[in-house]
């Protein structure tokens, strides 16, 4: 096993689920990744999501909710309940195109 990380292609495709583990992405590439994320969920009728960006020293953490507090799909967010990552994790709940 390689120590490099992880470089997915130009173009990545991910599987949209109810949540997104956020560990593979660089810092610089949060916020896109986040942002794509939130409109193919919407898409799919989700209306809750779980970002899962550790707990470390927080600056995953605050990447993502800067992005949450100003996107117009998120209706709100929070810390997810302990058995869904707590404070290692966020929930947010989304809005539908018809809200």
């Amino acid at each position: 096993m390689s120590d490099e990380p992880f470089e997915p292609p130009e173009e990545f495709v991910l599987p949209i689920e109810d949540f997104i583990d956020l560990h593979p992405f660089r810092p610089r590439e949060i916020r896109s990744v986040v942002e794509s994320y939130l409109e193919e969920a919407v898409k799919l009728g989700l209306t809750e999501v779980r970002l899962i960006h550790g707990r470390g020293i927080g600056v995953q953490r605050d990447a993502v909710r800067s992005v949450l507090s100003k996107h117009p799909l998120v209706r709100d967010y929070r810390d997810a309940p302990a058995e869904r990552g707590g404070w290692g994790a966020t929930v947010a709940r989304l809005k539908l195109p018809d809200d």
